[in-house]
């Protein structure tokens, strides 16, 4: 991989994460806030309340695992010929 295609990767993986946050933070207003109209319990807690944390700690790790799946790569950061030092 040239340093040019490992710069355009890396830059492509950083545009995504920062995606993936705008999505996260979305999802969050809409299930906590959006859901606070809702008259609705779960085990005891306002659904809305379970949207907002548990919901989003779900939604959150399935966007993790389609970042790692189909958007990162696994390189060598050194350049060819380069060690790593203790």
């Amino acid at each position: 991989m040239t340093e040019k295609e490992k710069y355009l990767q890396i830059r492509r993986e950083a545009m995504w994460t920062g995606i993936t946050l705008v999505v996260l933070i979305l999802f969050w207003l809409v299930a906590g806030f959006g859901l606070a109209d809702v008259d609705m319990k779960l085990c005891g807690l306002p659904v809305w309340a379970v949207g907002g944390t548990i919901g989003v700690w779900f939604f959150a790790m399935v966007l993790v695992k389609l970042l790692t799946t189909a958007v990162f790569k696994d390189f060598p950061l050194e350049e060819a010929g380069e060690e790593e030092q203790p």
